[in-house]
């Protein structure tokens, strides 16, 4: 299993979350509005100028997969975050060893996704 981590740009929320609803057995994501700053940041500081403001405004999509569906996953918030500016963000993917549902007690696999639902 994998987990996928991505910060993306707020207006690009809407697009990325509709297109991961449209992949199959998508198990479902958490977002998170979070505010940092990157490299852009950064060498301004090192530059000796100071940015307006010290954090950006983000969304931080977090999800659980299949390994099967981390390509899947990943290219769709890839396609859909992407504007080609500064501040677009990262996807990071993090190897899952385990995962537990807490209201069934299935673990891994059957925790991430339930074909009924239920």
């Amino acid at each position: 299993m994998k987990y996928i981590v991505a910060v993306i740009q707020p207006f690009k929320l809407s697009e990325v979350s509709s297109a991961l609803l449209e992949i199959a057995e998508f198990p479902g994501m958490t977002v998170t509005r979070v505010e940092g700053f990157g490299q852009g940041r950064a060498r301004a500081k090192a530059a000796g100028h100071e940015p307006v403001s010290d954090f950006a405004p983000k969304i931080k999509l977090e999800c659980a997969v299949k390994d099967s569906m981390a390509p899947a996953v990943t290219g769709v918030i890839l396609r859909h975050a992407h504007t080609g500016n500064k501040g677009d963000g990262k996807v990071f993917v993090f190897e899952l060893p385990c995962i537990s549902r807490i209201r069934t007690g299935e673990h891994d696999d059957e925790g991430l996704w339930s074909p009924t639902g239920q």
